[in-house]
């Protein structure tokens, strides 16, 4: 099966080659405002945008005849043409999300990045970008070191069961990860290893996870907390931030400080995940989860850091994959599903159930039981009825990265799988029915 996905490595630069990651950064982000803005002086005057294509020959024109640009040369071209066609993919989403095409919440208009406020990153789409041993190479960077090998993803390359599509470099606290987009000739059994096995598991907050198998097992993952666990040094080390002075060197360092620590917590967390919803993932074929409100419990101030903190929406997208990739499939019951009220036993429903109540007592049939417990055996009933399932196989499941469009998980691509190419040109962002704005800094 032919399926999109990323290989993402930790790099290891020297201090010259952290300099030019910067540029580069700083590169993206100077084409994304100068984009910007020439896009809100068209809009002015015409009611429209330019498209990534066009503003791609506006600034070939503009860097020839600027001085002030003369020192574009210093960064690859590919940084400024993934830039503008950023831009051109946020416009097309705002309109889409004004005009109700886009789903979920509304996106606001495109703006301008500030140094130090937005995140460093940028992406190559075209020229050398290979990886060997410890090693990567990307154009006009060179090869750079790696924290981790690289010779899994070598391998597939190699023996050309994988084509790059692009690399994107960004910067996470104090360090620099390059992410490789890629299109992998993927072996998807057709059959799961334990055919027939169900599980039903109910996410939560006090524990990350029970579960409860078609022979009974009950399976408890208690999440790392990483937040919870982290906090006391995290308001310590924001308090320090802020009593530094601005512009100061301290306040860099306390920056860089929070940020690391902030970086640990959320690799901690997924890390957790990941592990508990692959080994799920090999274990059972068919996996029922309930469809959870994420946002609206982030809403509720007594829970959203405690529903943050355990990450449920990241474990109900591991969990959308790694069934199809292990041959299983992944069940949704519905959102309204009252897995927590109804008895697993008699079906007897209750009118209300308090947060608090964390064992479950039937006035029918006399059974108590954990809250949760309960809730994944109803969710287990589940695996044979006619339930959502939601792993289907085309490119719209996993979105693809920007520049480049999702890509349907059937054999046969435009470019061989050792080549590396650039997504086709997107159509022009217009929206001529649309209210005047303000500029934003």
């Amino acid at each position: 099966m032919m399926v999109t996905q990323a290989y993402r490595f930790a790099l290891d630069p020297t201090p010259s080659q952290r300099r030019a990651l910067a540029s580069h950064a700083g590169a993206a982000r100077f084409a994304w405002n100068w984009a910007l803005a020439t896009c809100n002086n068209r809009y002015e005057g015409e009611g429209k945008w330019w498209s990534g294509t066009e503003l791609h020959r506006l600034w070939n024109v503009a860097k020839r005849n600027n001085p002030a640009l003369g020192w574009w040369s210093e960064n690859s071209k590919c940084v400024y043409q993934e830039a503008f066609r950023d831009l051109d993919r946020a416009l097309q989403e705002f309109v889409r999300s004004r005009n109700g095409a886009r789903k979920g919440p509304r996106l606001g208009f495109p703006r301008f990045k500030k140094r130090g406020r937005c995140r460093e990153s940028f992406r190559f789409s075209t020229g050398a970008i290979r990886c060997g041993g410890r090693t990567v190479t990307l154009p006009r960077l060179g090869t750079i070191s790696t924290h981790e090998s690289t010779r899994k993803l070598a391998r597939r390359l190699e023996k050309g069961a994988a084509r790059i599509l692009s690399a994107t470099v960004s910067r996470t606290a104090h360090r620099w990860h390059v992410s490789f987009t890629v299109r992998v000739d993927r072996a998807v059994p057709t059959r799961h290893a334990r055919p027939g096995s169900a599980v039903g598991i109910d996410l939560g907050v006090k524990t990350l996870l029970t579960a409860v198998d078609d022979q009974g097992k009950v399976i408890e993952i208690t999440g790392p907390k990483a937040l919870r666990a982290g906090l006391r040094k995290l308001r310590r080390l924001s308090k320090a931030h802020s009593r530094t002075q601005r512009g100061s060197a301290n306040r860099v360092k306390a920056a860089e400080r929070l940020a690391r620590h902030h970086a640990q917590i959320a690799a901690m967390r997924a890390d957790a995940l990941h592990k508990a919803t692959t080994s799920l993932a090999a274990c059972y074929e068919t996996i029922v989860v309930e469809d959870l409100h994420v946002t609206g419990m982030l809403a509720n101030r007594r829970l959203a850091r405690a529903v943050a903190d355990a990450g449920l929406g990241q474990a109900r997208r591991t969990l959308d994959y790694k069934t199809v990739w292990m041959g299983g499939r992944l069940v949704v019951a519905d959102r309204w599903y009252p897995s927590s009220k109804t008895c697993s036993d008699c079906r007897r429903r209750k009118p209300s159930l308090t947060l608090s109540e964390r064992t479950y007592h039937c006035d029918g049939c006399g059974l108590s039981l954990g809250r949760d417990i309960n809730a994944a055996r109803n969710l287990l009933s589940l695996a044979a009825s006619g339930a959502e399932s939601l792993n289907a196989c085309g490119g719209d499941v996993r979105p693809g990265p920007a520049g480049h469009l999702p890509t349907k998980q059937e054999s046969g691509a435009a470019h061989g799988v050792d080549e590396t190419g650039t997504a086709a040109g997107l159509p022009a962002a217009t929206w001529s029915n649309a209210r005047k704005r303000s500029r934003s800094a």
